[in-house]
């Protein structure tokens, strides 16, 4: 079984970072806080982003559907646009 690095300063393969995505890391910032790729050089953000891809995140898929980013607790209401 061949490992396809997408990180190499921190040895972070495209497997990695696939299943940290479907943990529900949907940026390369919260690849990078799971995993730390993406924080040394930076070489290897764009490949990051290209394997989240688009709808790759179950909340990215609300916030294009209209619905708020945030998670509200029960009852909340979110504030009146100004």
């Amino acid at each position: 079984m061949s490992r396809v690095y997408v990180c190499n300063c921190f040895g972070v393969t495209e497997a990695q970072v696939k299943k940290h995505a479907a943990d529900g890391a949907c940026t390369p910032r919260q690849i990078a806080s799971a995993c730390k790729a993406g924080t040394d050089c930076g070489s290897c953000v764009r490949r990051i982003q290209a394997l989240l891809g688009r709808g790759a995140c179950p909340r990215r898929e609300l916030v294009d559907q209209g619905e708020p980013a945030v998670a509200l607790a029960p009852g909340a209401e979110l504030p009146e646009a100004a």
